[in-house]
């Protein structure tokens, strides 16, 4: 088994390495950026707007209203990683990794609004009715000959296979940890309420899932982005200086202070690129499938709201945990405090005990909302190779894998994760890519005939015609 962990260790450095999945990534986001004429900044006040204040989309084709299909690729990728991966990251790269982060989802916004435009625009009706789409079905259509088919079979297994790592056993190990470090309940306990939990919610399909998740996703990012801004308020003298230390070591590195044994710009940049990716997803495909289920009434606008989520993860959640992290002055206390650093954080600067146990129920709350999205994208992605008979068995593999994940160690799983992650970004790179051109013109003629995204069905479904689409 150490044999093992250390070849995947080592093949996990490389695909997650400065040389193959970091720049390009980075890369494709800034080359949709600039196709997309900066989508990301232009239009998005409109795309939050329309994310939670419009309630128009009950006209459009889909299983859930866009608002949930949002909430849940929020809970999928607002998890563990918002917290424990933000310390991690600053342990070890220092404060100019979260400048990082920030670049990671600036431009990941292009990204992930290209995934779910295409999600949207090639989803199918499956034999249950319900909508499905994603990397798995807009890969076989838009790349022609056996090629597209390789790619989209080889992204739904990846994402089958990934789904049990990042997005199960990993969280609910997480839910087990803080339960019995914080308040004394033996993993085992964690583990079989949550099978109990998930179990139910799953055997009710993405309609269960789409409601818990718009019921307490937002709720558990608006309490803990209020006890970071307490935090902060406490700290406010604070803020300006952790900006410029932030700005300044993004481009100078960090010099070794306290328990941090300092970091060079490329250790900077590496881990706020992996850790951002790695929390918002931008580029992976996997926020293509929630959005092919939402209620829409054009691809553009489904690609707008589901771009708001890469901000929502990275650039505000992520950002209020980084600056809690400088202003108390937590961040470096060395790498193997990485996974206290948060708690200690909130501990410093709530009062009472109330830090520690706030931090504690936010990675419960996080890590589980985390499972119930993965399910979605597992279960869908099976379906798509085996049918739909899939369905069913691959619900039930997913929720014993809760338990076992909660009471077994993860180190091994820890780094499949990362390496299955990674075999999902290739095959939808390639994809997203090779029709940018046409995501391009597609969302200036739309954002042309509706700039304001309130047209109504019969005015969209006129403009489908005239431009001589058949979408919905």
């Amino acid at each position: 088994m150490t044999s093992l962990n250390e070849f995947l260790t080592a093949l996990d450095r490389i695909v997650w390495g400065p040389f193959l999945l970091l720049p390009l990534l980075l890369g494709t986001g800034a080359f949709l950026t600039f196709r997309l004429r900066g989508i990301q900044f232009r239009a998005l006040g409109r795309a939050l707007r329309h994310a939670f204040l419009d309630k128009d989309e009950d006209e459009g084709n889909g299983d859930i209203s866009k608002y949930e299909a949002l909430t849940t690729a929020l809970a999928a990728t607002v998890g563990v990683g918002n917290i424990v991966g933000v310390a991690t990251a600053m342990s070890i790269g220092g404060p100019g990794s979260l400048f990082w982060m920030w670049m990671t989802g600036l431009l990941g916004m292009a990204s992930k609004y290209t995934e779910a435009f295409l999600g949207s625009l090639h989803r199918e009706t499956d034999t249950n009715g319900k909508q499905a789409g994603g990397p798995q079905y807009y890969l076989r259509k838009t790349i022609k000959g056996p090629m597209g088919g390789y790619l989209a079979t080889f992204f739904a297994v990846a994402t089958a296979i990934a789904a049990f790592g990042i997005g199960n056993m990993t969280q609910s190990n997480a839910v087990a940890a803080g339960m019995e470090d914080s308040f004394g309940i033996p993993p085992w306990v964690s583990g079989a309420v949550m099978f109990l939990i998930v179990g139910v919610v799953l055997f009710f399909g993405i309609e269960a899932i789409g409601k818990v998740t718009s019921a307490f996703v937002p709720l558990m990012i608006v309490i803990y982005i209020a006890a970071s801004t307490w935090v902060l308020i406490a700290n406010i003298d604070q803020i300006p200086g952790a900006f410029a230390l932030i700005l300044t070591d993004a481009f100078t590195g960090t010099a070794a202070t306290g328990g941090f044994a300092g970091a060079g710009i490329i250790m900077a940049m590496r881990m706020g690129v992996a850790r951002g990716l790695f929390s918002n997803e931008s580029g992976m495909g996997s926020g293509a499938i929630p959005a092919a289920a939402a209620k829409t009434l054009h691809p553009v606008r489904q690609g707008l709201v589901s771009m708001t989520q890469t901000f929502i993860d990275t650039l505000v959640v992520i950002t209020f945990t980084g600056l809690v992290l400088i202003v108390t002055g937590v961040w470096n206390h060395g790498e193997n405090a990485a996974n206290l650093m948060t708690s200690e954080a909130f501990g410093n600067g709530l009062p009472g005990t109330f830090g520690d146990e706030l931090v504690s129920i936010s990675i419960i709350f996080f890590a589980f909302s985390t499972i119930l999205g993965w399910s979605y994208y597992g279960e869908r992605c099976m379906m798509s190779v085996f049918g739909p008979r899939s369905s069913m068995w691959y619900r039930l593999v997913f929720t014993v894998a809760v338990f076992i994940g909660a009471v077994t160690e993860l180190t091994t799983v820890w780094t499949f994760s990362d390496l299955a992650n990674g075999m999902m970004v290739l095959p939808n790179i390639i994809g997203i890519l090779l029709v940018s051109g046409f995501v391009a013109s597609e969302t200036r003629a739309y954002l042309r005939f509706d700039p304001q995204l309130r047209a109504s069905a019969a005015d969209i479904e006129k403009f489908l015609e005239r431009r001589g689409m058949d979408w919905t």
